[in-house]
């Protein structure tokens, strides 16, 4: 069978660049060994965020009192979490399904190997071909070299979503996002929990003043962390799973029911059929040029798969660039302005640059701040714990802003869209925001300028 187009995934990346390109009027040729929706709808964002729901519900029975409501008890109901996560993955799974039945889209549920550099075949030995090749695999959770990883009880986040009760000890080795959101989600949920990060601080790609605060109110919460800390054994005792580290030149340990290693991820490019056609990757992900080619003409990887950034959102519009040059058309769309977002509570959000990074590269800067509760609607909501940095360069254009607090992952987004329209501090000073409303944060640190 032959196509404009084959590509090899359908997560976000994958999925939402078939229709764009069966929009634009290109045949298409979809691969998925699995599922529709990829990692981000069956492993990631979508699960995940229904049980940072779930957590966000418990939690506010449990402050209920302080905004005048008693409530006299509450159970968590852990399996029923779970089925409303589970029916969920599976709406959204039937949506994507139903939109693939485009008449230019084939959809084949198998999984693909490269062949050469316009041809494919299928795990059931049929044979595609197409004028390019999209990569878009994704990734898979990374396991550490660490002796004991292998127990029964030491999980990655995919198997952690399927867990069949609360754990009442949950150590989780890794503070960023991933490891923050599961902390964040069980610590709500009632677990005790205990987080050991290699790193200096936590979300370590993040503005040292956000990680600096959400760990002083992550700590609030109940969450004790160990920063330094590097893990050397995990072993099963009879009092539980004992997590052996090092920390302050030390040799310490935890003991849990349940250990969560959430050190990040790894490109999935095994059993592609790279080294047959001669496509260069490293472990950090398969090679790319700025218009997302490989070195091999009419080959192209999007999404975690290439380790530019390991977002969905980056995927997708990763995809939309790739079709947009396939077709000749301008893109207007800037891969080095990508938001991204932490689902803890409270949340963390980030676009562009932050202040080590102004200052490793020599680009002269200055950052101010604003609290959030100096904001009537952060303190009218009980959330008064909050930060907002914006950074704009010698010229006064914004090329950065950070967040934490009530709904930062929205908060962000308003940034980020005034940094592609190239937006200067002086003109958000003037943009009129309604009152009372979260998003004044940002003016008032636009008038600190």
């Amino acid at each position: 069978m032959n196509s404009d187009i084959i590509i090899i995934g359908a997560g976000p990346g994958g999925y939402e660049t078939a229709l764009y390109a069966a929009k634009n009027g290109l045949s298409v040729t979809l691969f998925e060994q699995r599922k529709a929706g990829g990692t981000c709808l069956h492993e990631g964002c979508i699960p995940t965020k229904c049980f940072c729901r779930s957590a966000e519900a418990a939690d506010t029975i449990a402050e209920s009192e302080s905004l005048g409501i008693r409530v006299a008890s509450y159970e968590v109901d852990f399996r029923r979490i779970v089925e409303r996560k589970n029916e969920i993955v599976a709406q959204l799974t039937s949506g994507i399904e139903f939109l693939l039945k485009h008449k230019l889209i084939t959809y084949v549920p198998e999984r693909a190997q490269l062949v050469d550099a316009h041809t494919v075949k299928s795990e059931s030995g049929d044979t595609y071909t197409a004028r390019h090749i999209l990569i878009a695999t994704g990734s898979t959770a990374k396991i550490p070299p660490i002796a004991g990883c292998d127990l029964p009880g030491v999980l990655t986040s995919t198997e952690l979503l399927d867990i069949d009760h609360i754990p009442q000890r949950l150590c989780i080795v890794g503070a960023g996002v991933i490891g923050l959101e599961f902390a964040s989600i069980f610590r709500s949920f009632g677990s005790t929990v205990t987080l050991l990060e290699f790193a200096k601080e936590i979300l370590p790609n993040f503005d040292t003043d956000i990680s600096k605060r959400l760990k002083q109110t992550l700590s609030k919460r109940g969450l004790e962390f160990f920063n330094q800390a590097a893990v050397t054994a995990i072993e099963q005792t009879e009092a539980g799973l004992c997590v052996h580290y090092t920390w302050k030149n030390q040799d310490c340990s935890v003991t849990a029911d349940t250990v969560l290693m959430a050190v990040g991820r790894s490109p999935r490019v095994d059993g592609l059929g790279l080294d047959e056609v001669g496509i260069r990757y490293t472990p950090k992900g398969i090679e790319t040029d700025e218009n997302l080619q490989t070195n091999v003409p009419d080959v192209y990887a999007i999404g975690d798969v290439n380790g530019r950034c390991m977002l969905a959102h980056a995927a997708s519009f990763q995809g939309r660039k790739v079709i947009d040059h396939l077709l000749g058309h301008a893109s207007a769309i800037d891969l080095h302005i990508i938001p991204s977002a932490v689902f803890t509570r409270p949340e963390a959000g980030m676009v562009g640059m932050t202040e080590e990074e102004c200052k490793q590269q020599g680009i002269a800067f200055t950052a101010k701040k604003a609290l959030f509760r100096a904001n009537g609607k952060a303190v009218s909501m009980g959330e008064p714990d909050g930060l907002c940095k914006l950074i704009a360069n010698e010229q006064g254009k914004i090329i950065g802003a950070h967040i934490f607090g009530a709904h930062a992952a929205d908060l962000v987004q308003e940034i980020s869209a005034l940094m592609n329209c190239g937006t200067t501090v002086a003109q958000l000073k003037n943009m009129v925001h309604a009152h009372p409303t979260l998003s004044e944060i940002l003016q008032e640190c636009a008038r600190e300028f």
